[in-house]
């Protein structure tokens, strides 16, 4: 069965481009050209992936993708931006985005990301290692986290960084290792993509983000999950 992508975009030209592109890689594509639609079908239509446009009538992307995460859907979300202020792209990373793209992008990269998301979520889930001894369990089979028996909402992506280093404990990873394994990128991403997705993670699973126990940094080199 074809990967469906979720095209939310209101430029008609580009979702022409974007449904040509993707079709010619064998997705089904699914389109809305304004927020309101787009995040029904974000709820509805059970996409693979999310291409979601920030400016947006009716409702912006930004609010559709918080929407989404409160809502407990996981879905990878890759937001499609012109702006080019650092703060805005930071932004959609904290609103729990996977990644973001700035507008005019190249077809083979936006390709290679959305290739890079639709693999990790179709990959079949390897095991997490035991329970830490702090209470912290993964169920690989249904992308579910929990803390001391208390189930802990994370984005696909938190999720697979969690997993990844869990499973090589006192194992320091550079954030460009990081890049390339979580997120199958390579020279394509950006690597404050790596740092945010820490943060947000420490937010869900710490006790004291400011003073982590699990996923820790090793300065000046990356992160580690603690023994």
């Amino acid at each position: 069965m074809a990967s469906k992508v979720l095209i939310v975009e209101d430029e008609r030209a580009i979702v022409e481009i974007l449904k040509f592109n993707l079709a010619r890689e064998g997705y089904e594509t699914l389109e809305a050209l304004d927020g309101e639609t787009g995040l029904a079908l974000g709820r509805a239509a059970d996409p693979d992936l999310i291409l979601l446009d920030v400016m947006l009538p009716k409702l912006g992307g930004f609010e559709i993708c918080k929407t989404l995460r409160s809502e407990g859907i996981t879905v990878p979300i890759l937001m499609l931006t012109a702006r080019e202020e650092e703060n805005d792209k930071v932004f959609g990373l904290e609103a729990g985005a996977d990644d973001y793209i700035t507008k005019p992008f190249s077809m083979r990269e936006l390709m290679a990301r959305v290739r890079a998301n639709i693999r990790r979520r179709a990959l079949d889930a390897a095991p997490a290692g035991p329970d830490t001894p702090a209470g912290l369990s993964l169920d690989p089979d249904h992308y579910a986290a929990a803390k001391n028996g208390a189930a802990v909402e994370l984005t696909q992506k938190e999720f697979d960084l969690l997993r990844f280093l869990m499973q090589a404990p006192g194992k320091v990873f550079s954030r460009e290792e990081l890049m390339e394994k979580v997120w199958n990128y390579g020279y394509f991403g950006d690597m404050r993509t790596v740092d945010v997705t820490v943060r947000r993670l420490r937010e869900k699973i710490e006790d004291d983000p400011g003073k982590p126990r699990y996923i820790m940094t090793r300065r000046g080199v990356g992160y580690y999950f603690a023994q």
